[in-house]
This record gives structure tokens, sequence and C-alpha cells, in this order.
């Protein structure tokens, strides 16, 4: 059975399904399609369907011309249709693993979708999860569900976990060039799930098990997690002390060795690391521990979008204003520049707790037109244009996200206090007086 699969993937003659069809599952989607395999999508938004069948793109990294060339080349097809799941010989799983509000693992979406795979699950499928989680989750939530079908893994289907690691806006590395980690529950699942990627990744990094490669992952986040909280917490002291912390971390990143710059910011955002960690710090205190420097680093994050918000405060206290009743401009919604991505942006937070304040807000982001309904916010919002005579009706600019397109010349000319968290000012050359690093 295993060397039928092997055939089948080396020949590129298989069928590969992707579950979820957002940020991670639609870029797999492409490199499959330009490996020269057929791939076949699922998703339970039936809007995402009709609009990838129709040739549109969603996401602004993937062009529309790209799925259009994808759908008419008959290799690629959508559907919200969980039954046809017994088609692929090989299931890749991208669904969301948020936080509960108690800051613990939401299984939810993987639960659901590996219930989906039993109900069809046929011999010879491998089954990989791509979801970032914790390590056991493989073994220990997706392989109970999926046996459930009276199936045997490893004797009857394969099963793995490969974590994803899109970094969206990111132009050196693509989906296809970033090495893919892949770690199987047995020999004969690594081997399949390593002739499946093969097909679309130029560098398959094979592991002893799915719970190495599960950590792989918690460990890449938790690293650039603790380093952010580091440079956000020198950021507060160092602005007490009158040092830019951006001039500081540029001068120190001039040592060719020794030392990585990471950058502060508004607070953190993306699928990854404002999440990612705390799986950890949940699967730790299972087996008596206490993940401190996590924990530490989580609480220091979190608090950044109300430390930015107490300056902007002060800063109109200063110009004896307060922030209740005051207009202000978010510039940026999206997590990081030049992308399109919202999710667990900062910038959400930052409106949110101006409302509290009794701020009126607005904000401008090219890339995200209007809000739409989340798991947490529902901000019911729309993109305002930006000009002069716009600029000067706000009491302040706060800018959250520094996408390249903002002329921030032009901002600060027009605008009566700036407020930036990115150092996206640093270029200025008039009205410095009028900007406060946050």
């Amino acid at each position: 059975m295993l060397q039928q699969f092997l055939k089948a993937a080396h020949s590129h003659k298989g069928l590969i399904g992707v579950v979820g069809l957002g940020y991670v599952g639609l870029p797999l989607v492409r490199e499959f399609v330009r490996g020269g395999v057929k791939v076949l999508g699922f998703d339970v938004d039936q809007k995402k369907v009709r609009s990838l069948l129709a040739g549109r793109s969603y996401i602004k990294h993937i062009p529309s011309k790209i799925i259009k060339e994808m759908v008419s080349s008959g290799r690629f097809d959508a559907t919200d249709n969980f039954g046809r799941l017994k088609q692929p010989d090989c299931i890749l799983i991208c669904v969301p693993t948020p936080l509960t509000k108690m800051r613990e693992p939401d299984m939810t979406y993987v639960k659901a979708t590996a219930r989906s795979i039993a109900k069809t699950l046929r011999k010879g499928q491998l089954v990989v999860l791509e979801s970032t989680t914790y390590p056991g989750t493989t073994r220990q939530v997706v392989l109970p569900i999926l046996e459930t079908s009276g199936l045997k893994v490893g004797k009857d289907f394969y099963l793995a976990f490969s974590p994803e690691r899109e970094d969206p806006g990111r132009k050196n590395y693509t989906t296809r060039t970033i090495p893919k980690v892949v770690g199987g529950y047995d020999k004969n699942s690594l081997a399949a799930a390593r002739a499946c990627y093969e097909i679309a990744i130029d560098t398959v990094v094979p592991v002893s098990s799915c719970d190495a490669a599960e950590a792989c992952k918690i460990l890449e986040n938790t690293y650039r997690c603790i380093n952010i909280a580091l440079v956000n917490e020198l950021k507060i002291l160092f602005d007490r002390m009158g040092i830019d912390i951006w001039e500081v971390i540029a001068a120190a990143a001039t040592k060719p060795f020794g030392f990585t710059p990471f950058y502060p910011g508004p607070g953190l955002g993306g699928h990854c690391i404002p999440i990612d960690p705390f799986y950890l710090s949940w699967k730790a205190r299972q087996y008596g521990m206490t993940t401190r420097f996590i924990e530490l680093a989580g609480e220091i994050n979190v608090a950044m979008p109300r430390y930015v918000i107490n300056k902007l405060m002060h800063s109109l206290n200063d110009r004896g204003k307060a922030l209740k009743g005051s207009k202000v401009l978010v510039l940026g919604l999206t997590y990081k520049k030049d992308i399109d991505d919202v999710r667990e942006s900062p910038s959400l937070e930052l409106i949110e707790l101006l409302h509290e304040k009794g701020a009126r807000v607005d904000y401008n982001d090219p890339y995200c037109p209007r809000t739409h309904k989340m798991r947490e916010y529902d901000l019911k919002m729309a993109s305002r244009k930006l000009s002069a005579a716009m600029l000067k009706r706000y009491d302040a600019v706060l800018i959250s996200t520094d996408h390249s397109n903002y002329d921030f010349q032009f901002i600060v000319d027009n605008a009566r206090l700036v407020i930036d968290t990115r150092n996206a000012t640093k270029g200025v050359k008039r009205g410095r007086r009028k900007i406060v690093k946050a």
C-alpha cells in the first residue's frame, strides 16, 4: 500500500486535499498546482468557495490571475461538501487554532475537521495536520477521532504533522522555498508525508515524530515572542531614560555576530506569535511546570496596546486636551505592513480601547477598505480616505501599521499630533516636535 502511495506521489498522479482555504491553505494549493498535481480545496465558507471558483482571490499576495489560471487549468477545484474528503490521497488540515478567553487552546476546528475526515477515511489516505498547536495534538486529539473509522494508523492510513511557516508580505522566501518540517506518526507515515510535500516544496526536513514537529513550530514562535517582549520592555525603560530604542537596536545590529535585531510595536499580531506560546505554557502545566519566560513575555506583549493609549493620553494632556471627546485617526489596521491580514492585529484592540476612553475614532488602511466580523471584534468601520484637510481634523494620528505607501512626511505636515509605534517617521525632516514615539 505504501509503495502504491509513493509511486502515485512521485509520478504526480495523486489528488491533494486542502481543508481551510485561508492564508495557509491557499498558498499551499498554489504550490501543489504548480508542482503538477490536482488539488481539491475544502472550506466551510461558501462565499470563499464561490469566489475561488469564479477566479477571484481574497488574499492580497495571491492575485486573482493565479486563481483563474489554477481553475481554468482543471487542476484546482473547491467545495464546501466535506463528503468529498474520500477523494484525495492526501488531506492537509489548515484550519484555525485560536485561544479561548481563558487563554487555553481551542481545538474546535481541528476536531470538527478530524470528525469529517473520519466519516469518509479510506485505506491508503494520508492525513497531515498543519495547524499550529501544542506537542501531542496529532497523537492525542486527531488520531483517536480518525480511528473511530475502524481503520488503524500505520496499517490502513498514514498520519503526520507539518507546521505551516507562512509569512505574508515576505519577499525573499515563498511557500515553496521555506523548508518544510515533517514528523510522521510512524516511519511509513513519514515516508508518505515526505513524498507528498516533495511535489510542492523545495526542501523537506524530516523529524522523528509528530510531537517533535509540533514542538519545532512552538519553539520558533516562542523565541520571537520572548525577544519581542524584551525590546518592548526596553522601549518603555529607554523612553523614561530619554533614549530612542530604535536607534539603539540599529547600532546593536551592526555587530556581525551574537545579536539578532527584534523590534518593538503596539502589540503582537498575526495568527502565530500572539497565540502559540500560550499553547506551550498551557501544556507545561499538565507536566507540573510553569514556563516563566513565556508567561512574562505574554504579560509584556499583551500590555503594549494600553501603554500606547497611555502615551497618547499624556501627549494630548500636554497639549491641554483630554482623550475623551478627542478625534483620533488610527493608521493601519493589519498586523504588519503591506499585507491585508488583520488576524489578532493590535490595531483592533487600540480602536476598542480608544472607544472605551470616549474618543471618536476612525481608521485608514489601503488594504482593508472595511472591517468584518471576527471572533473577538465587530467594529463595523470603513477606511477613511487620506487628505490634508482630513488629517487636520484629528487631534491625533496614531501610526499602528507602517505601510510602505504611506507618505509619512505628508502625514506629519498635516497632523496636529502623531503617535508613532513603529518608528515610521524616522525619515521625516519637518515637524518632528509633533511626533511622539510610543
